[in-house]
């Protein structure tokens, strides 16, 4: 097989049928794949979740993880914060001319690596090849599919005053870890991107909890611009302690430099949860058992129905409101 993807990989012929055998087949196998244009799902017992992205990160590996880690993560995570069990995931792949073929079998090997550890099945996937310099090396579009459990389903109707708000971890660290791999601004850090699939920590946070109002996975435009759409939402204020948000030492310092917020930066292993206050107590101890939970941190709470702000309290006593990302920080973080 040719070590670089030529046009001809994407005509549907011989070449297609070798890299469809050579590289996704021998990752993802036939586990639930037909010789159909279609996979046959089998049926699910509750409703299902559905959802859809795309990944477009520069550069496509970096510390942490890469660009097909990345897609199995996100995919996985947009699904379990709504409450799904992730199953199935479809995968399209948009590759240049002169990609080389063992960055994509690296690629692939990732999503596959991931998926397994994930519990979700790789069911279904397409590839286009493009002419050189119409894509950047690779682009990947997923769709995945989840079981709804009716009792784990978020309910944040029901947010009040005096709910808590927890994060799972570190924040601003995916976002840093990829400035550093472009190597554009000079920064050199020892950041690695906290990439995770994180339904395995979601699936027993709701076995276990009740009383979880709305779960979030904070990506582009980070805690902030996550926090302030639920804020708008459905109305609520919530008031953030600042000195309580876990920030990595080299993370802040990166964002000194750079003149970031790290409170707007990316996140792709982390998850923001309001849950009732009669509850977080058990939450933190159950999410700190996990691996990506250790960190897990109470960092604010809802003050106010009615009103739809974010406000942050700053060790110095002052209080400032927090509106979305405006404007790019950080393009292809994702």
């Amino acid at each position: 097989m040719k070590q670089k993807i030529g046009l001809a990989h994407g005509e549907g012929g011989e070449l297609t049928h070798q890299l469809i055998q050579d590289v996704f087949v021998k990752s993802f196998g036939h586990e639930i794949q037909t010789k159909l244009d279609s996979a046959i799902l089998p049926s699910l017992q509750n409703n299902m979740a559905v959802t859809t992205d795309s990944f477009v990160v520069k550069p496509i590996f970096f510390p942490g993880g890469n660009i097909g880690k990345l897609a199995i993560t996100g995919t996985v995570n947009d699904l379990a914060v709504s409450g799904a069990i992730p199953r199935f995931i479809t995968a399209g792949f948009i590759l240049e001319e002169g990609f080389a073929v063992q960055n994509l079998k690296s690629i692939v090997q990732s999503m596959a690596e991931e998926a397994s550890q994930a519990g979700v099945h790789i069911i279904a996937g397409d590839t286009k090849v493009v002419e050189k310099g119409s894509v950047d090396g690779i682009f990947i579009n997923t769709t995945g599919i989840g079981e709804m459990n009716e009792k784990n389903r978020p309910k944040p109707e029901w947010m009040k005053n005096g709910d808590a708000v927890i994060i799972s971890g570190t924040i601003g660290d995916h976002g840093i870890s990829i400035v550093s791999a472009r190597n554009e601004l000079g920064l050199m850090t020892d950041v690695k991107s906290d990439c995770a699939s994180l339904n395995h920590l979601i699936g027993e946070l709701t076995n276990e909890v009740d009383g979880i109002r709305i779960m979030r996975d904070p990506t582009r435009g980070g805690l902030a611009t996550t926090l302030v759409e639920i804020c708008e939402d459905f109305q609520v204020t919530i008031e953030l302690e600042e000195a309580s948000i876990p920030v990595r030492r080299d993370v802040q310092g990166a964002c000194d430099i750079l003149g970031f917020d790290p409170l707007y930066i990316a996140n792709e292993g982390k998850v923001v949860i309001i849950v009732d206050s009669n509850f977080v107590e058990k939450a933190i101890d159950i999410m700190r058992q996990n691996e990506f939970g250790r960190n897990t941190s109470v960092i604010g709470q809802v003050s106010t129905k009615g009103s739809g702000k974010l406000l942050l309290k700053t060790p110095f006593g002052t209080t400032r409101r927090l509106q979305r990302l405006s404007g790019m920080l950080l393009p292809r973080i994702c």
